[in-house]
């Protein structure tokens, strides 16, 4: 547990050990609830693909994305001499 004093702007600093076991770092979107007297952050539900939007939250020198199923099949392929 930590304590923590909220900013004069309304922010709160997320301990470098939470933001690193949640995967937290600029730009990732978080939910923000209440529930009861807390607050609640949580990432929110991936829809659709999830290497675009892992993709998106990275920087931007992983903005190129694939198709790991060719390359899987492809790889397969090649290496068990199947034409």
């Amino acid at each position: 547990m930590s304590v923590k004093k909220i900013g004069p702007k309304g922010q709160v600093l997320i301990p470098k050990h939470i933001r690193d076991a949640l995967g937290l770092h600029p730009g990732v979107e978080v939910i923000i609830k209440i529930r009861g007297d807390e607050v609640v952050l949580s990432r929110p539900k991936i829809e659709g693909n999830y290497t675009e939007y892992y993709v998106s939250t990275r920087s931007p020198k992983l903005k190129k994305t694939v198709d790991i199923k060719k390359i899987i099949i492809e790889e397969f392929t090649e290496r068990h001499g199947i034409h």
